[in-house]
């Protein structure tokens, strides 16, 4: 008989459209609580929806004391449920000095490419990971301080592509309970408890004091109001992609690696001023481009009032060139930084 969080979770799975009947998943377990829970409760489902299971740990580098026990449980929890388990090594110091990165950041950008590369190695279709609906509360407050808009604010997805969160609904106390409850023994990440990390002030400082000295119900107030953002974005998605291709031109150059892009600035210009901006920040990701939110800005201002002849440099060798009736986004000497102008006005 299934656990009720069992059964919380198959409907979730089928709800949600996560996974069903063949689906071969690929479970990203750190040998914490949450991912090992999100293991187990997998595990319980997978002969009734006909899942195939292969369990998944990252090394980050970052804690070489911790990181031979915590690949221990991983092994022993996934041989007791009869799943195999598979180990990648990320080099996040190598990342964030190379890259510029915070270690955080780093370690995120490493840990999915080491999961991507596994997918493929083992012929996955889906990566499982264990976000939960305290990790989405601190989610929110942690991109509300990056200045996140309404889409960041609109928190993460249970599904994004080939990436699927089925505890995203779930909260930690009953995940906790779960393994207590099934005998289930895990693992603490120490780095859980460095207050050198934002994410880690905010779940340990900032969150307490809010339910404490402010509002108890602010986790859920939070994934409320996500939820309705999420609904906002769902309907400006429709919007823009109805839009699109009536703004946008893309074509391949025949002598350039890397795409041209022309946007049409009348149709752009008739456009509402949200609208506008999704689709510029779509078009820089296209493009393999950052969205930065002063590039983005630069573009909308080009678009509405850009001189003919007049140039755009993003970054990273990306440039816009303003004329009469559309912009047109090139990186004319290939991906990489360069400084000069494509032409005279």
């Amino acid at each position: 008989m299934l656990h009720p969080l069992e059964q919380t979770i198959r409907q979730t799975l089928r709800r949600e459209s996560l996974a069903g009947a063949g689906d071969r998943i690929l479970v990203g377990v750190s040998g914490g609580a949450d991912s090992l829970a999100l293991l187990h409760l997998l595990a319980a489902l997978r002969g009734e929806i006909s899942l195939t299971l292969i369990a998944a740990y990252v090394d980050h580098g970052l804690r070489p004391k911790e990181t031979p026990a915590e690949w221990a449980c991983v092994q022993e929890a996934a041989a007791v449920l009869g799943i195999n388990s598979v180990r990648a090594v990320a080099d996040v110091h190598g990342r964030a000095a190379r890259q510029k990165l915070s270690l955080e950041h780093a370690a995120r950008e490493a840990r999915y490419q080491a999961l991507g590369a596994l997918i493929r190695q083992q012929g996955a279709n889906l990566l499982a990971v264990a976000h939960t609906a305290d990790d989405q509360a601190e989610e929110i407050l942690l991109r509300l301080f990056r200045g996140g808009g309404r889409k960041a604010l609109s928190g993460m997805r249970m599904r994004a592509g080939h990436l699927i969160r089925p505890l995203l609904a779930t909260r930690k106390a009953m995940l906790l309970a779960y393994l207590r409850d099934q005998g289930i023994g895990y693992c603490h990440d120490s780095s859980n408890d460095d207050r050198r990390f934002l994410r880690n002030r905010i779940r340990l400082d900032l969150l307490p004091l809010l339910e404490l000295d402010y509002d108890p119900g602010i986790r859920q107030a939070l994934l409320k109001t996500a939820a309705n953002l999420r609904e906002d974005e769902d309907l400006l998605e429709q919007l823009l992609a109805a839009r699109w291709e009536a703004v946008v031109t893309i074509e391949q150059a025949v002598e350039a690696a890397c795409p041209i892009a022309r946007l049409d600035r009348s149709p752009f210009r008739g456009l509402h001023p949200a609208l506008q901006r999704r689709l510029v920040e779509r078009l820089l990701w296209t493009l393999g481009a950052v969205a930065r939110y002063d590039h983005i800005l630069a573009v909308l201002e080009a678009a509405r009032h850009g001189r003919t002849g007049s140039e755009l440099h993003l970054g990273q060798g990306l440039r816009v060139r303003v004329r009469r009736d559309s912009l047109e986004f090139s990186y004319p000497l290939g991906k990489g930084p360069w400084r000069g102008r494509l032409a005279r006005p």
